[in-house]
């Protein structure tokens, strides 16, 4: 249940950033869903691969590569999924920043209060 909860946030989120974002656009609700789901598939099988592949590089960065690494899993997911644009690679950046800022303020409402004794 809390997998379709975050889903559905996510997609929620992604409305929200087409809407405030000139340089993305979603055309539904539907295509905003399926583009949660294929960011989180990206995001388990291809982000791995590549934060490997490019450790000298995001060594050297101290981290800052991890950006791009989001930013290109923002534009694969572009060229996925039909209904979902973004302009450029400066678009996926900001996208991808949001997204996660988003993200962690709406999955912070799903987690379960820790109870104190």
């Amino acid at each position: 249940m809390k997998l379709i909860l975050r889903i559905l946030l996510s997609a929620l989120a992604v409305v929200l950033l087409a809407n405030l974002l000139s340089g993305i656009y979603v055309d539904s609700y539907i295509t905003a869903i399926i583009v949660a789901i294929v960011l989180s598939l990206l995001n388990f099988i291809v982000k791995p691969v590549l934060v490997i592949l490019t450790l000298p590089v995001t060594i050297l960065t101290l981290g800052l590569f991890l950006l791009i690494i989001n930013a290109v899993i923002i534009l694969l997911a572009d060229q996925l999924v039909a209904g979902f644009g973004v302009e450029n690679i400066w678009w996926a950046l900001l996208f991808s920043l949001l997204l996660s800022f988003l993200q962690s303020i709406f999955f912070s409402i799903l987690k379960e209060p820790k109870e104190t004794s």
